[in-house]
């Protein structure tokens, strides 16, 4: 099984974040991280990361017609961006929002989730390891 593991902005910068808030990885040691997890559950995991919104919603895209199961954790994009939302919304397969922090322990405007709606879940504030939980949820989403 393949899963898409979208990250977007800021996220490829890990190393230059607040370590209270991120960790202590930076984004390479997060992919291997990301990689070494999905082969323990059986999982192909194809990580990716982009600043950008139109690059993000054409990802969505390639899951929605390949119907890949999608892991995002959609940063900054998290609050605003409907068009993401709506990219989502088009994935069939399992689609699991992630975070490294808990937006809702942190400021206020980073309680708003437009894309918690159409996710089947979200797992927030476990660092590096909500994707481990991720990719487990999937899994067992995708045989059952």
């Amino acid at each position: 099984m393949k899963v898409l593991v979208l990250n977007g902005p800021n996220l490829g910068r890990l190393d230059l974040r607040d370590s209270k808030i991120y960790g202590d990885l930076d984004f390479a040691a997060l992919t291997k991280l990301i990689v070494a997890s999905g082969i323990e559950v059986g999982i192909e995991c194809d990580v990716r990361q982009s600043d950008s919104e139109v690059e993000m919603i054409s990802w969505l895209h390639e899951a929605a017609d390949q119907k890949i199961p999608v892991i995002i954790n959609p940063a900054a994009f998290t609050h605003y961006s409907y068009a993401i939302r709506d990219a989502a919304d088009m994935v069939s397969a399992p689609l699991i929002e992630v975070h490294l922090s808990n937006p809702m322990s942190r400021e206020e405007f980073r309680h708003t989730s437009v894309i918690s709606g159409v996710a089947d879940g979200t797992i927030a504030g476990f660092g590096p390891d909500s994707y481990r939980l991720a990719l487990i949820a999937v899994s067992r989403m995708v045989k059952s």
